[in-house]
């Protein structure tokens, strides 16, 4: 006998729903946001506005501004239509490279330089002019000697006239030179007797550098004094010149400024360069001259 199975006998039974699985937070875990970092702007405006440095009242000089000069620091310069600044620097300092002044903005700004005075005491002014009252520009200038940073600014009513610079690390160092100068004069001073120097000496010759500011002798000795600033410039031998008109050569000791030689004479010569060139300052006594 055959069985008959029907599908309404049958029952169909569904496998279970599968759960997804959720991370449980740890008990007394905090979420913390992270904060975004300060735009690189407001980090640049607060550097520069630090940098700055504006005219003083206590350090004018009549119409010149005087600023300290420090590396890096940005020089406020203010200018008007129709007037020229003269930026004044250093004595003997000069520009350098190509394209020594460079300014941000050369289409509305009117910049050119020139110079005052000659040899160590020549300087150069930059001279500044804006077109319109309401620019604002920068201004970098190479020197031998340093790079200064100004920020120029044109206001209607009120320029500058002038603006130069004083220059403390080179105060410093000429205050630390001139004690040093001191030092080693110190005993030359010490062992002689002002009672006894005399003074009569006359000097003639070459105009150069290392010619002597005067000479003096103690009865035993012959000093010359040669210029504060020799030590820029080099020395020359120093000749005695006998009866004869025969030069000989004679050694002498350096104290500072002062050339030593350890006897008296009559006459002497210092001689530099060689034939064709050469240059002769003559020291000559010439009587008695007490100071």
């Amino acid at each position: 006998m055959k069985t008959l199975i029907t599908l309404s006998s049958c029952l169909l039974v569904a496998a279970p729903p599968v759960c997804e699985a959720k991370p449980r937070p740890y008990v007394g875990h905090k979420t913390t946001a992270v904060s975004s970092p300060a735009p690189p702007a407001s980090e640049v405006r607060v550097a520069m506005e630090a940098a700055r440095v504006r005219p003083a009242a206590e350090a004018f000089a009549n119409a010149n501004q005087v600023y300290a000069y420090a590396d890096n620091a940005l020089f406020q310069v203010y200018t008007s239509v129709g007037k020229v600044t003269d930026i004044v620097l250093q004595p003997g300092e000069r520009l350098v490279g190509a394209g020594p002044v460079a300014a941000g903005d050369t289409a509305r700004w009117i910049i050119g330089d020139t110079e005052s005075g000659t040899g160590d005491r020549k300087q150069v002014h930059i001279l500044i002019k804006p077109t319109l009252s309401t620019l604002s520009t920068n201004l970098v200038v190479n020197t031998d000697r340093r790079t200064y940073h100004i920020e120029l600014t044109a206001l209607r009513d009120t320029y500058m006239a002038c603006v130069s610079w004083r220059y403390p690390q080179d105060e410093l160092l000429a205050v630390q030179r001139r004690a040093e100068r001191i030092a080693v004069q110190a005993p030359l001073v010490a062992g002689i007797d002002p009672e006894a120097l005399e003074f009569g000496y006359r000097i003639d010759g070459a105009r150069v550098p290392w010619r002597p500011v005067r000479a003096f002798d103690d009865g035993h000795k012959v000093f010359i004094e040669l210029p504060a600033d020799i030590g820029k410039t080099d020395l020359p031998p120093l000749f005695l010149v006998g009866g004869d008109g025969k030069a000989e050569l004679v050694n002498y000791r350096i104290a500072g400024k002062f050339l030593i030689v350890d006897r008296l004479f009559s006459v002497a010569e210092l001689k530099l360069g060689d034939r064709t060139t050469q240059k002769t300052v003559q020291i000559k006594r010439v009587g008695i001259a007490k100071s």
